[in-house]
């Protein structure tokens, strides 16, 4: 982990950092399922797509099987909808298999409050009702407002109210690393 503070943030996670929490994570998914069969991989727009498409091919590269892979978009499923001051972006969602009893991971890069993860759960069921849901994030933030924890953490970063955690990756921002910010107007 470098010590090299950006003016715009604080790195915490280099491109190195990235990809062992990866490769740590995809170890753990095959671990805790005994393996992958009638597991799919289930990113959340943005960054958490290329993260599950990220854990497919490391466990393709360890395992040699293929996982599944799709894209969930939670824009109307947020229960902030009826004040964002502009309509959500509408983005892909594709369900790579029926999910009807199979074991879902859901991807995503940062867990903060819950709420974007308690909507992919109702975007989820619309699509089927799986086995189990299993939640995998590059980083938990904390400051939960809903019961909700993830079972794979790349890594777990205490945060202050007044700050962000920014992630940035390769297929999305040209690069990766995440930092942490501080936000607008605060000291």
């Amino acid at each position: 982990m470098t010590n090299e503070i950006p003016i715009d943030g604080h790195i915490i996670l280099s491109s190195d950092d990235i990809r062992r929490a990866v490769r740590r994570i995809a170890h753990e998914i095959v671990e805790r399922n005994h393996g992958v069969s009638a597991v799919a991989l289930i990113g959340m727009h943005t960054r958490g797509v290329p993260l599950a498409r990220r854990l497919a091919e490391a466990i393709r590269e360890f395992e040699g099987e293929s996982v599944p892979v799709g894209e969930l978009d939670i824009g109307l499923y947020r229960d902030d909808i009826a004040s964002l001051e502009l309509r959500p972006r509408l983005q892909r969602t594709e369900m790579p298999v029926d999910i009807d009893g199979w074991r879902v991971v859901l991807v995503d890069d940062v867990l903060y409050t819950g709420r974007s993860i308690r909507a992919a759960m109702d975007a989820l069921t619309d699509f089927g009702r799986p086995a189990s849901i299993q939640l995998a994030v590059l980083v938990d933030r904390g400051h939960r407002e809903l019961p909700i924890r993830p079972d794979y953490v790349g890594k777990n970063i205490p945060t202050a109210m007044q700050e962000s955690v920014q992630v940035l990756l390769e297929e999305t921002d040209g690069r990766d690393e995440v930092r942490i910010m501080r936000m607008e107007g605060e000291a």
